[in-house]
């Protein structure tokens, strides 16, 4: 499926390990839409969303129905217990705010009351006078795990998505921590699609505002890579399906306004847009 808007990055992507080709998995695009007032799981299969009866995490069954992707309202792809950040992820952003690279991963949480899917707004709280966009890539673990190592962490990952980290860096800079900053409602967008059968050590990832290109790098920068941050993050706390891991953003980050569009886009998953407005 060619993404709308997101052009081949000339960058290689190996074919997924045998395990999941066997799956038939390579390459699924799943999201999850409107319906009235329910929001049901679909599989994403070129301009068309078929319906699925329960949800990738567990066993489903294809009910038959189809529908347009452009007729739908989409929501966040998933509905994390828990959604697990880095900072200081990539060693340009490193290298940007002249930061030492960290010997471990640096972990902090944002709440899910954050959490909006594509083409929801997100809304500019009066209590900050600077709101910041970060474009990141987002692990969406497959089901229950606790202490694994890097190298099983593979099987536990149903895919992997876009997600705005929106951080009130005025705030953030006040407070010497980062919860107040990082989990104002509307401070995590995410989707538009989980997409397995990627390499998520290489992907390019960026960002534009109203149309502009702001941050522009590639996950063979960060520091800790995807297996590693699964496996260290199970050894903190057990994971559960649904949950969100978010692997840091890279140089670029700065701020945005009421009226501003911000797109966060990553190769080989699809672009998540989403509309700043000031609050009522």
């Amino acid at each position: 499926m060619k993404t709308a808007g997101v052009k081949p990055m000339g960058v290689r992507i190996p074919r997924p390990p045998p395990e999941i080709q066997k799956m038939g998995l390579e390459g699924v695009k799943y999201l999850r839409f409107r319906d009235g007032k329910t929001i049901k799981f679909g599989i994403l299969d070129g301009s068309k969303v078929e319906e699925i009866r329960g949800t990738p995490f567990d066993k489903f069954q294809h009910t038959g129905k189809k529908f347009e992707l452009r007729e739908l309202k989409l929501a966040s792809p998933c509905s994390p217990n828990k959604i697990i950040a880095l900072g200081l992820n990539y060693r340009d952003h490193a290298r940007e705010t002249n930061m030492p690279i960290p010997d471990e991963p640096c972990l902090f949480m944002k709440p899910v009351s954050a959490v909006i899917g594509p083409e929801e707004e997100i809304v500019y709280p009066p209590m900050s006078k600077r709101v910041d966009y970060e474009a990141e890539l987002a692990i969406v673990i497959k089901d229950s795990i606790k202490d694994i190592e890097p190298e099983d962490a593979a099987s536990h990952i149903l895919g992997y998505t876009c997600l705005n980290d929106v951080t009130a860096r005025d705030l953030q800079k006040k407070d010497g921590q980062w919860t107040r900053s990082k989990s104002f409602d509307t401070f995590c967008p995410i989707g538009p699609y989980i997409v397995n059968g990627i390499d998520p050590d290489n992907l390019k990832i960026e960002l534009y505002l109203n149309g502009k290109l702001r941050q522009s790098s590639s996950t063979s920068q960060l520091i800790f890579k995807v297996s590693d941050i699964v496996s260290f993050v199970s050894k903190v706390m057990t994971l559960l399906p649904q949950d969100v891991i978010t692997t840091g953003t890279p140089s670029g980050i700065g701020p945005m306004q009421p009226g501003d569009v911000v797109e966060v886009r990553i190769e080989n998953i699809g672009i998540l847009r989403n509309r700043v407005i000031a609050k009522d």
